[in-house]
């Protein structure tokens, strides 16, 4: 049973992914990794999002970083937002990932801060536990 999937917007953003996927790794989390832009790959996303049955999901995406908001519109179960330091210092992809609309609702760790967003999944999971 997969626990967090790890989506990201671009294969460019994989830097930040290893180091979601190491501290994953080393806590012995469970996890599936796709790369599925919600631009790019918007039906393919959308299927993933439905089939897969993990917990969390963790979504690192860069630029206008539409993949966390497009995950958590379309399920109820818990996203992170991971902004990736590719133009403006990440500050548009933070922006971007921190003001979704209500209802909608996404948490977001620092710029390029994979480990964060590992470690918060991790937390989230111990609540079930």
């Amino acid at each position: 049973m997969t626990e967090v999937a790890v989506i990201s917007g671009s294969k460019s953003d994989r830097p930040v992914v290893e180091k979601v996927l190491r501290v994953l790794g080393e806590k012995g989390v469970a996890y599936e990794e796709r790369v599925l832009s919600a631009h790019r790959n918007p039906t393919e996303l959308e299927a993933y999002i439905k089939e897969t049955d993990a917990k969390i999901f963790i979504a690192v995406a860069g630029l206008s970083a539409a993949l966390p908001g497009v995950i958590a519109s379309r399920t109820d179960r818990p996203v992170i937002g991971v902004p990736v330091s590719a133009k403006l210092g990440g500050l548009d992809a933070l922006l971007s990932i921190s003001q979704m609309p209500p209802g909608v609702p996404v948490a977001c760790v620092g710029i390029d801060n994979g480990e964060n967003a590992a470690h918060l999944a991790i937390r989230m999971l111990s609540v079930k536990r």
